[in-house]
């Protein structure tokens, strides 16, 4: 499941791709597939061990451009161990709600990226997320959680702040929202699979459906309703050319 657009991102193969906060590696998967040299960057040994294995698996499978090539390097946003301009390409997604310092974390990414290169952030949206903090405190108030709800111009401003030229936006994720309200009601420390109502149990097929086999139905249904309560914003910005 894809919340940035690599096409937009402007990724192409060979280029040094950043994947800050990869999680399990959904986006760098994608990159590695495209053909890009992808660095999987996160502080959980865990989540890296886990794209790790896969990253390996691709290769292993073979079919992939010969330029393709990829790392994984524990370390987080506001630190990344590597030099100026490193990478054309930066995505960093689902993280800068989780970063208590979001300004540095941002003066950093654009520090890595090469002039003329291209980032996609991507932040949980307003209104689907206020609503998900008004049904549940344990939806934010817990360690490592998400500690502000962002607007389109909030985040848009820090990009600016960070020496970067807005590219272009949009939303992702329309079936998404509804799914985590209704963990917000049913308790979202609860195993959605197991221990949710038989709505959400239902709910929660489907979306691994969609994901899995994106059926006609749901993709449909998913593209109606992202323009309206998309679960993420997803925000392109560039790092000017050098003098």
């Amino acid at each position: 499941m894809l919340t940035v657009d690599f096409d937009v991102l402007g990724l192409s193969p060979g280029d040094r791709a950043l994947d800050v906060g990869c999680g399990a590696g959904r986006h760098a998967f994608e990159m590695y597939r495209r053909g890009a040299r992808v660095v999987a960057l996160d502080r959980d040994g865990g989540g890296l061990k886990e794209a790790a294995a896969i990253l390996t698996a691709m290769a292993d499978e073979g079919g992939l451009d010969p330029g393709a090539d990829w790392l994984v390097a524990m370390a987080d946003a506001l630190h990344v161990p590597f030099p100026d301009g490193a990478f054309d390409r930066v995505v960093v997604s689902e993280v800068l709600e989780h970063v208590a310092d979001d300004r540095g974390a941002l003066a950093e990414l654009t520090r890595v990226l090469a002039p003329g290169g291209t980032i996609g952030v991507t932040v949980p949206r307003w209104y689907p997320e206020l609503v998900c903090w008004t049904l549940s405190n344990d939806y934010y108030d817990t360690p490592g959680g998400h500690i502000r709800i962002y607007r389109r111009a909030n985040i848009e401003t820090k990009l600016r702040e960070a020496g970067l030229t807005l590219v272009g936006h949009h939303h992702a994720h329309g079936l998404h929202s509804a799914y985590w309200w209704l963990r917000c009601i049913d308790g979202v420390r609860k195993n959605p699979e197991h221990e949710g109502s038989r709505l959400l149990r239902w709910y929660h097929r489907m979306l691994v459906r969609d994901i899995v086999e994106a059926p006609r139905s749901t993709r449909w249904a998913d593209r109606v309703l992202t323009p309206i309560m998309g679960k993420s914003l997803v925000i392109y910005a560039q790092k000017p050319e050098a003098p």
